[in-house]
């Protein structure tokens, strides 16, 4: 069995045994169990009474982070015409059509977020064996298929974060940086929350967020009551 460090086998220690914390709590701890060389990327694990085999099971969506994730998002927007120039101008990081899946069908994907037009779908659908599995495929439902560009790329550059819920009933997104003010990583986490409370199926009995953890890039998983972590009371 692998040995951890000794830096991790103290932070480790000092979360052990202790009960789940509210989320000011837990993101005060966090920020002092973040100790790596560089700025951790701060991330909430959300365990769903959900099964995502069924289709009105799948949570998937968007939040718009009150602060931003702190990660700089290089965005690709499959257009043709005045609409290549349209997103570069909104802040794109790549725009064009068949030239863009060529080179990805060549094994590039050196991008984190893609948006399409509506008449360039039939064309980019030839990717989703690639785009798909690492969850870059433009879809209507996350608003990455629109002829709307230009709020496209800057929704995503100004701070959006996309979920999907994995098999095993699981949604990660990153928050911010470790870096961070304490309150704002609470702030960008309760967004996120929030709208996955708002989107429990209709169907799902019994408790629908189950478990929440945070932690950082390098650190440990600390626990946060669910109960106390969104803005207003709610269903769990």
């Amino acid at each position: 069995m692998a040995q951890h460090g000794k830096r991790i086998r103290a932070l480790r220690a000092k979360v052990e045994g202790i009960a789940p914390q509210s989320l000011p709590e837990a993101m005060q701890l966090l920020k002092e169990t973040a100790t790596a060389k560089f700025d951790e990327t701060v991330e909430v694990a959300i365990n769903l009474g959900v099964d995502p085999r069924h289709a009105d099971q799948m949570i998937r969506g968007t939040v718009d982070l009150p602060h931003g994730t702190g990660k700089v998002v290089r965005v690709l927007v499959f257009a043709k015409g005045d609409k290549i120039a349209e997103a570069l101008a909104a802040g794109a990081d790549h725009a064009g059509n068949d030239d863009l899946v060529e080179k990805i069908q060549g094994g590039w994907t050196d991008f984190d977020r893609a948006v399409a037009c509506p008449d360039v779908m039939g064309v980019v659908g030839k990717l989703g064996r690639i785009l798909g599995p690492r969850g870059l495929m433009p879809n209507p439902k996350l608003g990455t298929v629109t002829f709307d560009v230009t709020r496209a790329v800057k929704d995503i550059k100004s701070g959006q974060a996309a979920f999907r819920v994995e098999k095993a009933g699981i949604i990660h997104v990153g928050v911010g940086k470790a870096s961070f003010s304490a309150d704002r990583l609470v702030d960008n986490a309760r967004a996120l929350l929030d709208t996955i409370q708002k989107m429990r199926p209709s169907g799902i009995k019994g408790v629908y967020i189950k478990k929440i953890t945070v932690s950082a890039t390098m650190g440990v998983g600390i626990r946060v009551d669910p109960a106390t972590a969104l803005s207003s009371s709610g269903r769990l």
